[in-house]
């Protein structure tokens, strides 16, 4: 009797190891990701993602947008791809992705010189400086520098950070209406680079 105990013993903590790992798969296994912002099924189908700002409204610019534009659908080797509305978050100002595979933002570059190029591009530019860093694990190059607005009497800062990936360069640029709304807008900046990674 005790030998045939032994063995029921035996079986039912085996059964219960088992049991007890079956149902500790499903805890154990790994949540999808969430989809960043650059991602496919997002908004904006980009080079890389990133997350973006709380109540930040994102919206593709289609190539027809781009040929509407006329001279502002061009920076440089670029154009715009997708613009990040800040007014639903209460503040007055875009935090745009702008990519090409062109000339400095052809495939192979540096993010140094596409940098270069976009802000060359720029009108009434002064106070450039640059800054080599990593984000996502892609060298990038991040430049701060100020605009003179002439319609508005101002000079107001701009904020812009690029990368090359291996579908092209990739810039992503902070403007606002004025150097107040600027710096209330910084933390998206901040938020896009900490989090930026390229999309597959």
């Amino acid at each position: 009797m005790r030998k045939v105990s032994q063995v029921v013993l035996g079986a039912v903590v085996a059964m219960s190891v088992l049991s007890g790992c079956s149902s500790g798969w499903g805890g154990d296994e790994k949540k999808a990701a969430e989809p960043k912002l650059g991602d496919k099924g997002t908004a904006c189908a980009l080079p890389v993602h990133f997350t973006p700002a709380t109540s930040w409204k994102a919206t593709a610019i289609t190539q027809a947008t781009v040929d509407r534009m006329g001279p502002l659908g061009h920076q440089g080797p670029l154009t715009p791809a997708c613009e990040l509305n800040a007014k639903p978050a209460g503040h007055i100002g875009f935090l745009t992705v702008w990519s090409g595979t062109k000339g400095a933002a052809a495939p192979g570059g540096t993010s140094r010189a596409l940098m270069n190029a976009f802000v060359a591009a720029e009108n009434f530019k002064r106070n450039v400086t640059f800054r080599e860093l990593k984000a996502g694990g892609l060298h990038a190059t991040e430049v701060s520098y100020r605009v003179t607005d002439l319609s508005a009497g101002e000079v107001r800062p701009e904020r812009a950070l690029g990368v090359m990936t291996k579908h092209g360069g990739v810039v992503i640029h902070l403007g606002g209406l004025n150097a107040e709304e600027h710096k209330a807008m910084l933390p998206a900046f901040e938020l896009a680079k900490k989090t930026l990674g390229p999309t597959s």
